[in-house]
């Protein structure tokens, strides 16, 4: 089940509206919306456990191990992170569609690329020119 789902389901399970929601978590509507449709993931731990204060679930009820990585990576590496491990966790997945690994044996297999992809997104950074660190390129 998917972030915006869980989001869902325990925002209806206590009987609140997105709106109350937004105004007691101090999350945008917007925000809280965009989550249940599933069109954006969280970007940073706090809102998250601002929405579960308010619906009285812990974090990690409402976030699968694959948001929080999301999550991680937005925070670390920013927007470009961000797309880099869900696109990352978006082929891993797909890899194993119709294989034999459970579930268990998946999240293994995506916290390993995962670990890889910022291990060697720091030792690439060692060896950037100074010139496009400084500029940001």
């Amino acid at each position: 089940m998917s972030f915006g789902k869980r989001l869902k389901e325990a925002r209806t399970k206590v009987g609140l509206q997105q709106k109350e929601l937004a105004e007691r978590s101090g999350v945008s509507l917007r925000t809280i919306q965009n989550w249940e449709g599933d069109k954006r993931r969280p970007s940073h731990f706090e809102a998250v456990a601002d929405v579960a204060k308010v619906l009285g679930v812990s974090s990690a009820e409402l976030l699968s191990e694959n948001d929080a990585r999301v999550i991680e990576a937005a925070e670390k590496g920013g927007a470009k992170g961000k797309r880099d491990v869900e696109a990352l966790i978006a082929e891993v997945s797909g890899l194993f569609a119709g294989g034999e690994l459970d579930e268990e044996e998946k999240e293994g297999v995506i916290a390993a690329l995962n670990q890889a992809y910022w291990e060697a997104r720091e030792k690439n950074r060692k060896y950037t020119p100074k010139k496009y660190k400084e500029s940001g390129k």
